[in-house]
Formats: C-alpha cells, sequence, structure tokens
C-alpha cells in the first residue's frame, strides 16, 4: 500500500492508493476510534495497516488535484537519525567509515510536507540537503534478540530530505550535531508512504538536486548498516514507538564536501527515491 495525507496544515486527510486511484481513508479510521483520526502513532500502534487493507472497499475516491501533499505520517513521537552511514559521504566529511551507528536526533517538528517552503535559518551560511530512506515504525520495539526480526517492526519507507545547517552543526555545537538539524522545516518527509512489501529497500536509488542539476545518486545497497540492523541496533539502546520515524544517512554529494555551494534563498532542491517519491522544496 502506499499511504499518504493531502490538504492544508493541521487539516491533512489521510488517503491509500488502491488501483492507481487516491482514496479517503477517514471513513475505514472512524470504524476504529482507537486507530485515532491519523496516520498517527495510534493509527499503527493498534494495527491501522491491516485493518487499512481489510477496510478499502469503504473507502471514496478523494480528488487530491491542486492539494498540497503533507507528510504521510502526522507528527511522529521521535526521529531518529543515522549518520555516517555511506562509506563515501563519511569520506567528504573528513571522517573514517564508523565500526558503529552514529546516532543523533532531530525533533518531530522538523517533519513538513515533502513540497513545502523550507527558511533558512537565521545567520545561516551552510544549510545542506541530505536525501535519505527513512523508516517508519510500525510496533514497539526494544531489546530485539538480532536483525533477523527486525523488519517485522518496520510500518513502511519514505523519503526525506535531512536538511542541515553545517555551522551550527559542527562549529558550535559543542560536540553534538542536533543544533544543525533542529531547525524549523528541516525535515521534508514523503511525498508517501509505501509498505514494505512493496519496495526492495536495499536496493534503491537516492537522488538530489539542486536547481535541476545533479547532486546525489546512489543505492541503498551502499549503505555501511542497513535497514535490519539499524532497527535491532537501535532496539538495544533505546525504545522505539509506532510511527517513530528513523533516518537512515545519506550518500556523498552534499555541500559539505567543498564540490557545490550551499543553500541560498530562492534554490530549489529535490529528492527521490525510487518507488518512494520525488518532493521538491524552494528554500525561502
Amino acid at each position: 500500500m502506499k499511504l499518504a495525507r493531502f490538504g492544508p496544515v493541521g487539516g491533512e486527510v489521510p488517503a491509500v492508493l488502491r488501483d492507481d486511484v487516491w482514496r479517503d481513508a477517514r471513513p475505514a479510521l472512524a470504524v476504529r476510534p482507537e486507530l485515532g483520526a491519523d496516520f498517527g502513532p495510534a493509527f499503527f500502534a493498534a494495527g491501522g495497516l491491516a485493518h487499512l487493507e481489510r477496510a478499502l472497499g469503504d473507502c471514496p475516491e478523494l480528488d487530491v488535484e491542486g492539494l498540497r501533499r503533507g507528510a504521510p505520517v502526522g507528527r511522529p513521537g521521535a526521529v531518529i537519525c543515522v549518520g555516517m552511514n555511506y562509506a563515501a559521504h563519511a569520506a567528504e566529511s573528513g571522517s573514517l567509515p564508523p565500526a558503529q551507528p552514529v546516532i543523533f536526533l532531530k525533533l518531530p517538528n522538523t517533519v513538513v510536507g515533502p513540497d513545502d517552503d523550507v527558511a533558512i535559518p537565521r545567520g545561516s551560511t551552510k544549510t545542506d540537503w541530505e536525501v535519505e530512506l527513512g523508516i517508519v515504525i510500525g510496533r514497539h520495539t526494544s531489546y530485539l534478540d538480532s536483525p533477523a526480526g527486525a523488519l517485522d517492526r518496520v510500518a513502511g519507507f519514505v523519503a526525506v530530505n535531512d536538511v542541515s545547517e553545517r555551522d551550527f552543526q559542527l562549529a558550535v555545537s559543542g560536540g553534538q550535531w542536533s543544533k544543525g538539524k533542529c531547525c524549523a522545516g528541516f525535515s521534508p518527509t514523503g511525498p508517501w508512504l509505501v509498505t514494505p512489501d512493496e519496495v526492495e529497500h536495499n536496493a534503491l536509488r537516492l537522488r538530489s538536486w539542486v536547481n535541476g542539476e545533479p547532486r546525489q545518486d546512489s543505492s541503498t545497497a551502499d549503505m555501511i548498516f542497513d535497514v535490519a540492523t539499524i532497527v535491532h541496533h537501535l532496539s538495544q539502546y533505546l525504545v522505539l514507538e509506532p510511527g517513530d520515524l528513523v533516518l537512515t544517512g545519506t550518500p556523498e554529494g552534499v555541500a559539505l564536501s567543498g564540490r557545490f555551494p550551499y543553500l541560498a534563498a530562492g534554490d530549489v532542491c529535490e529528492v527521490e527515491i525510487d518507488g518512494l517519491g520525488r518532493s521538491r522544496q524552494q528554500f525561502v
């Protein structure tokens, strides 16, 4: 299945794609109040995906023409990120490939729609782009025995632009990265969530462009730590909740490399992952 949310900020309509037609998921959700009225933590925690699959016949067609595309998951409880998970990106950052996953956090309020404008932060001179595969957690996850069971905890995958401010991240961070990661709008997400049965997550092409010029072009096959390893590893140190968003790292080709200029007001950044859709943000 593909899940998306359409409409104005705060008024998004949850929708599901069936037979190439978007359908309004609200009637299907209404019959089970414990799911909530949106694709949020309650929906995933209460088995919303399985229920929606059974109730697709109750979902009327939704005309999405001209509607804003919201993030496909409404306000995750946590956004957990893996840094330097592609060897070439670690090298362009001046680092060796990590022996263990490098973890940092972003605020949930950084998550915005895939086509929303992103404001360059006050005082910023080094705002950067990062196309990433995002994992949406589907079940309470803690102390998994091995990576073998990790994929059972995944509700789906999304494309994310992990926008970063490198000066905030590296020069004034005190050794932590969050200052450069948590600015408003710094996690454009979507356009849709794709369930694991519809995508081969270990071999997806990731690309980004700035003002139409190619920047990143890689594959999730080049990740140092794959999806199952990441979910298992995280479960040893923190509790993952339904609806949480995990970002799995970015490949080479960002401005931090010194090969490209940083983003400025008026620039347009696009990111795309095969099967997960393409997004477009104008920086303002």
